[in-house]
């Protein structure tokens, strides 16, 4: 067990699975209370378990405004202050962007865009000096994938709210960075809806254009989000952390 975060309170949004449970894992190993949210009761309550330690698990809808300001509510009331923001939630629906519907653009920016700015904005009256805030966007905020259209358009937009927010919040010694994964093996590939037939093929499609020739794993981006965490990072804020195996780069 390490102590990069001993005693400090972690909140990690969609920590119920991928990449919220992997880095769940890692900061409860590093000494952090660790709060996950997620929309179901039963995956909140069983990655908990998973979790062990200290952790708690509240149900809070990433993209529900009511959701959101509970869940603040509540973590002033029951835990106190906060010193690590994760903002991890997202949903992705992939497609032409001739047969976009409303519905479909409009849950996207909910969960990944305004969600975020508000949950940002309800946990900031918690957060204690020398916090640290995370978001979790992508590497389509860089690059045009086909396809990806309104999905890269929210992760676009978290890229640039980290950078604006750094600047605002840093006179009160928070930092804000954000976390750029490529192409991680998670189960979002299931949550999309693409059939599961289909889903080795795509994976082994990510690993052969990768430089690296693999796609990357959850423990990695964990890694990587417990440097942004820690005060191994502390003269940085406002970065994409790129994480992708040199897809963006070679």
């Amino acid at each position: 067990m390490g102590n990069k975060l001993d005693g400090k309170v972690a909140v990690i949004t969609g920590g119920n699975s991928g990449i919220g449970l992997a880095t769940a894992k890692l900061f409860q190993t590093e000494g952090a209370i660790v709060v996950i949210t997620g929309r179901r009761q039963e995956a909140v309550d069983h990655a908990v378990k998973e979790i062990g330690g200290t952790s708690v698990g509240l149900v809070s809808d990433a993209g529900n405004m009511t959701d959101i300001q509970t869940l603040y509510a509540n973590i002033q009331k029951n835990i106190g202050k906060i010193d690590v923001l994760f903002l991890n939630a997202g949903v992705a629906t992939f497609g032409p962007f001739a047969s976009m519907d409303e519905a479909t653009f409009d849950h996207m920016v909910n969960v990944n865009f305004k969600g975020l700015f508000f949950n940002v904005q309800k946990a900031f009256p918690l957060l204690n000096e020398g916090a640290s805030v995370i978001f979790n966007t992508s590497i389509a905020d860089q690059k045009g994938f086909p396809s990806t259209n309104v999905y890269a358009a929210t992760k676009a937009a978290v890229r640039s709210l980290a950078r604006t927010l750094a600047g605002e919040l840093y006179e009160s010694k928070i930092r804000v960075n954000a976390l750029a994964p490529g192409p991680i093996d998670t189960p979002i590939f299931e949550k999309v809806g693409m059939p599961k037939d289909a889903v080795g093929g795509v994976k082994d499609g990510f690993a052969q254009e990768n430089p690296m020739k693999r796609m990357g794993t959850s423990e990695e981006i964990a890694k990587a989000a417990l440097f942004l965490a820690s005060d191994d990072s502390s003269y940085i804020m406002g970065i994409d952390l790129t994480v992708d195996g040199g897809m963006t780069q070679l």
